[in-house]
């Protein structure tokens, strides 16, 4: 009976709500920080600018794009939530070539104020740009780049979780040609 009312809901599942997710909101505070970064620590016409905004924007986007495209393909889900993953690495790269041209240190993940960062993180149950704007605005470019690689970190950790409950979620439950397959036996059943 309770795979019936399943079948009765419709074979595809409630999707999107990208919103939601925790690597979703963190990519737009990096993609927030990022943005006012790009615009403080480079030359206006400097092609860096549109490459790092780029990076986190399709970050953003591809994280969103899986969620909405979940209901009729978890492989799409699982490729574009890696994609998001891709670019976000790419966006951390750039960040750590900033630290680098500039003779700056890159925190090690001990470094007091990556813990302080991710204190900042758990402190609420949504952060955002608010929760971290003192520190992405700070007048050191050391503080800003280095607390912009460890949010990217943090939603890179986020995603790559969420790449493995993907996986599982997928072997466990299949994907759209299952379901309708056992949907249509379901209805199938009801006529004999």
């Amino acid at each position: 009976m309770k795979d019936e009312n399943k079948a009765n809901e419709g074979f595809i599942p409630l999707h999107g709500g990208y919103r939601n997710l925790f690597s979703y909101q963190k990519a737009e505070i990096i993609y927030d920080g990022t943005v006012y970064f790009t615009n403080r620590f480079f030359h206006k016409y400097d092609r860096t600018i549109g490459q790092m905004v780029q990076a986190e924007r399709s970050g953003k986007q591809n994280i969103a794009e899986a969620s909405m495209a979940s209901g009729t393909s978890k492989e799409t889900e699982i490729k574009l939530t890696n994609v998001a993953r891709a670019s976000l690495e790419e966006l951390l790269i750039d960040y750590e070539d900033f630290l680098r041209t500039k003779k700056l240190p890159l925190w090690e993940k001990n470094h007091r104020l990556v813990a302080r960062v991710r204190e900042l993180n758990k402190s609420t149950s949504k952060p955002t740009y608010e929760t971290f704007k003192k520190a992405i605005e700070h007048q050191n470019p050391e503080i800003c780049a280095n607390v912009m690689i460890t949010l990217i970190k943090i939603c890179t950790y986020l995603l790559k979780q969420q790449i493995k409950q993907l996986e599982i979620a997928f072997v466990k439950q299949g994907g759209l040609r299952e379901r309708m397959t056992k949907a249509r036996i379901v209805e199938r059943n009801k006529k004999k």
